[in-house]
């Protein structure tokens, strides 16, 4: 039996019910999966329950857990602190068929921690709130056309949707009328010459970008574009929308435009802004906001939405929003991040494996199979002194990140994609031990002679 054949022995040894939950769910679900990143080869697990930083499958394997709801948990799974909210709010009531006080304490943590919240609208998704903010841009500049940066994710939905790459692999446009296609222009993330001639045209409603590069930064972006970019837009009266469903309360408690000092006219949010609840928003600037307005006359953009700040995610996040501003998780969850960064750079030197590993805020991007100068304790990344060109995304190849996802799992560690999303109840102990794990993985790789 080779190296590689004993991890996916391994695998299915640990794994039996999951495999056989994943046939039952191809019966069910296209491809198996309800989410794209969910999908996993041979197949993913099936998760039964998660506490704090780990989560036990339905073989009872026990995991520490860096997917933490896509991003979405900076506080764990199931911390007290929402569990108490959630639970109160349910024998209250779920949908309250109007307006509620909830909303307005909800709104105003967002503010509390977003100087640019001017106004805030409330959404279902991340996906609901870059649709609604590309409308309010088109409303209001009278423009029709959309400027987005290559790869940059910003969810589904055809106003902002791009074929590309993603930490999660290829997606592509099919379904997608030419015609809306038509309507989004697509350039590299370095190219500030090539987006200040085509915002000259003045054609352009807005640009949106992840403020922090594609990927939720696995290809990081320089400081200084999002800031030339919002000296351009004023210039040409193109809006900034800021795509920081990710970002937001993660890269900093003020989400990735305060730690860059550049204030855009509109914020989509999600995740962490919903407490790991479904729910996003759109906030910024008053006058755009307030064309949803019933006072708006004829040039209102409409917005129904069922579960619009919804009565469990308006609790969620209004708790989960104020432990960010008075208990500053953040600076425990970004020291973890470091901390496992640093190490998994360790791991990688004493196992002679080619790759590298660093941390932005709690957000950690490994790259393994590439022979990549590591960034020295402490140092701010910069992926082009490093590797490459700021617009070509950093790809572990399929033949190395399988195997090892694959030895990961059987080591009791789950992953993002080829990132990790540290939250504030990990601890340095879970830290250590994910470092160990890491190493034993490495291990199986050299064996199968894949690293």
């Amino acid at each position: 039996m080779s190296s590689t054949t004993a991890i996916d022995q391994e695998f299915f040894t640990r794994h039996a019910e999951s495999a056989r939950r994943a046939e039952e769910a191809r019966t069910l679900f296209p491809g198996g999966v309800t989410h794209d990143a969910r999908h996993f080869e041979p197949f993913g697990i099936v998760v039964d329950r998660a506490v704090g930083p780990r989560k036990w499958d339905v073989d009872g394997n026990e995991y520490i857990d860096y997917v933490m709801g896509h991003g979405a948990l900076l506080f764990g799974h199931s911390h007290p602190y929402l569990v108490e909210a959630v639970t109160a709010q349910v024998e209250r009531g779920t949908h309250m068929g109007g307006s509620s006080e909830l909303e307005l304490r909800w709104a105003q943590a967002i503010q509390r921690l977003l100087p640019s919240a001017e106004k805030v609208r409330f959404t279902s998704s991340g996906t609901e709130a870059t649709m609604m903010a590309v409308r309010l841009a088109r409303a209001a500049t009278g423009r029709d056309r959309l400027l987005r940066l290559r790869n940059h994710f910003h969810g589904w939905n055809d106003s902002v949707f791009a074929a590309g790459r993603t930490s999660a692999g290829n997606i592509a446009a099919n379904g997608q009328p030419q015609a809306m296609q038509d309507l989004i222009a697509v350039y590299d993330q370095t190219d500030v010459a090539g987006i200040a001639k085509a915002l000259a045209t003045g054609e352009f409603a807005a640009v949106i970008l992840e403020p922090t590069g594609y990927s939720w930064g696995t290809c990081p972006l320089e400081p200084s574009v999002p800031r030339e970019l919002r000296a351009l837009t004023e210039q040409h009266g193109t809006l900034l929308i800021f795509d920081e469903v990710v970002t937001g309360f993660r890269a900093d408690a003020g989400g990735a435009q305060e730690r860059l000092e550049v204030r855009p006219d509109l914020t989509t949010l999600a995740k962490i802004a919903a407490g790991g609840l479904p729910g996003g928003a759109v906030v910024g600037r008053a006058d755009l906001l307030d064309q949803i307005s019933f006072d708006a006359g004829g040039g209102r953009v409409a917005h129904p939405g069922t579960f619009n700040a919804n009565p469990l995610s308006a609790v969620a996040g209004e708790r989960a929003l104020r432990a960010i501003a008075e208990e500053n998780p953040n600076a425990v969850a970004n020291e973890r991040a470091s901390q496992l960064s640093r190490g998994l750079n360790r791991a990688l030197i004493e196992a002679e494996a080619p790759g590298c590993a660093w941390a932005d805020a709690s957000m950690v991007h490994i790259i393994l199979g590439q022979d990549i100068d590591r960034p020295a304790d402490g140092e701010t990344w910069d992926w082009g002194q490093h590797g490459g060109p700021q617009s070509t995304l950093p790809v572990t190849p399929g033949t190395v990140a399988w195997p090892f996802r694959r030895a990961l799992l059987n080591h009791g560690v789950d992953l993002m994609g080829m990132g990790a999303l540290v939250s504030c109840v990990h601890t340095e102990a879970d830290i250590d031990a994910t470092i160990d794990r890491f190493a034993a993985a490495f291990s199986d790789l050299r064996r199968a002679e894949v690293l």
